[in-house]
């Protein structure tokens, strides 16, 4: 479907009658997306062997050949994740803050869409689901904008979510799929109708969305992350962490690409990490320090700032855990770090100097995920300061109001000095949600 300004009309016009719906009724039209999805995994299925088989004859690349691939244990995975959706609690009309600003007159902060919001996405079809549904409970519309190499597939995805939807008397329109390069290009002069874009893509695709609209973004470009290795690590438990963070899945982006290791613990741990990364295929990149300790190829300038998605992992001795922090600062994007220590001050000290928007002790990076975090998935990653970051759920996608209830109060009063202001915090809820 080409994008027009009609389109982006109604989809607008839908995302403000879905703001007003129940908790009822968006998890009845969830809980029929589950099931359409579950009762049509073999039609999914077809629809994206096609898109694999067009792509392989056309060259995609292994990583995103592997995140195209859309099978049954995924299908699964991702009719699980709504129904872990809809157990969450709708997170439309909460009271953030009450206050009695004098007698008979209180402000409130309440939480709300944020109303019709543009996702452009990579070849992950599970990310066109997981998106569309989070935006449902969330009560916001969607535009979304996936890869061509995945257009099957998310053809029959959002038809399916569509017709699941509309049955459970959802606003029509609240969904729609853009095919064509053409309209993201539409999309970014839509901010009359459009109030966020989140792209997930290559940094320079990223660049190019913020550069060219005047529409909020969300998002992140590359995530290159890293896994120090600290001097008090556990090194059985470092070896185990560094091969998960790199191998559990590595066409992702929370996939490990770069190893710090303090110099005092690299000469034991670096040749046991070197046996346990070849069983799993993995290229070795490393720093001269490295390459005296362990037989592998250099390390240039560029790998530290490149994310491979693919199993292939750059390694740098460090003189300190300083060093490693300035290191991620410089090259890391601000997705995800973990160190591997027992020392709880070494922990502290990485968890609050590393910039990211998810930093661990003790923990593979493949957990900064939305599922994993008990958001309900999630629609991306983002590395932004703004309201949402780090992976973004259901409260990434709401904003709030300020309501204010009197009772005839006019702020000549206040201004003449008849009335003076109480600024009293209160712990009440919006009396009208």
């Amino acid at each position: 479907m080409a994008l027009t300004e009609e389109i982006a009309k109604k989809a607008k016009e839908a995302s403000i009658k879905l703001s007003a719906l129940t908790e009822e009724k968006k998890n009845s039209a969830l809980k029929a997306i589950a099931n359409a999805l579950e009762k049509k995994i073999d039609q999914i299925i077809e629809a994206n062997n096609k898109d694999l088989e067009l792509s392989q004859k056309g060259g995609l690349a292994s990583p995103l050949l592997k995140r195209l691939n859309y099978n049954r244990s995924k299908i699964e995975t991702t009719i699980e994740g709504i129904k872990s959706l809809i157990n969450l609690p709708d997170p439309v009309g909460q009271t953030l803050m009450s206050s009695e600003l004098d007698d008979e007159l209180t402000l409130y902060k309440v939480t709300c869409p944020i109303g019709l919001i543009g996702v452009i996405f990579e070849s992950r079809p599970d990310a066109l689901v997981q998106i569309s549904t989070l935006c449902l409970k969330s009560g916001n519309a969607v535009m979304l904008k996936g890869g061509s190499e995945a257009a099957n597939t998310n053809k029959i995805l959002t038809q399916i979510i569509e017709e699941a939807s509309l049955n459970c008397d959802i606003p029509e329109g609240w969904i729609q799929l853009l095919e064509t390069r053409a309209d993201v290009n539409e999309m970014l002069k839509m901010d009359k109708y459009i109030d966020l874009i989140i792209p997930r893509g290559s940094n320079e695709f990223v660049q190019y969305i913020m550069q060219n609209s005047n529409i909020p973004v969300l998002g992140h470009a590359d995530g290159i992350c890293h896994v120090y290795v600290d001097k008090d690590a556990d090194i059985n438990m470092a070896i185990n962490i560094t091969i998960d963070s790199k191998t559990q899945y590595v066409a992702v982006c929370n996939a490990a690409e770069t190893l710090l290791v303090h110099c005092d613990i690299a000469p034991n741990f670096l040749p046991k990490l070197k046996v346990a990364l070849e069983k799993h295929s993995v290229l070795i990149k490393g720093c001269q320090k490295t390459q005296k300790i362990i037989n592998v190829e250099p390390a240039t300038e560029k790998d530290w700032e490149t994310e491979y998605l693919d199993y292939i992992l750059s390694i740098k001795v460090v003189s300190n855990i300083d060093e490693a922090i300035d290191h991620i600062n410089r090259y890391g994007s601000g997705h995800t770090d973990t160190i591997v220590t027992k020392s709880k001050n070494a922990a502290k000290k990485f968890m609050d100097l590393v910039d990211s928007a998810d930093v661990f002790w003790n923990a593979s990076t493949r957990f900064s995920d939305g599922f994993r975090y008990g958001l309900g998935a999630e629609v991306g990653i983002s590395t932004n300061k703004i309201h949402a970051r780090g992976p973004v759920g259901l409260e990434g996608l709401i904003i709030y109001k300020w309501k204010l209830i009197g009772n005839g109060h006019v702020v000549d009063d206040y201004a003449t000095g008849k009335r003076k202001f109480k600024h009293k915090k209160i712990d009440e809820k919006f009396p009208l949600s």
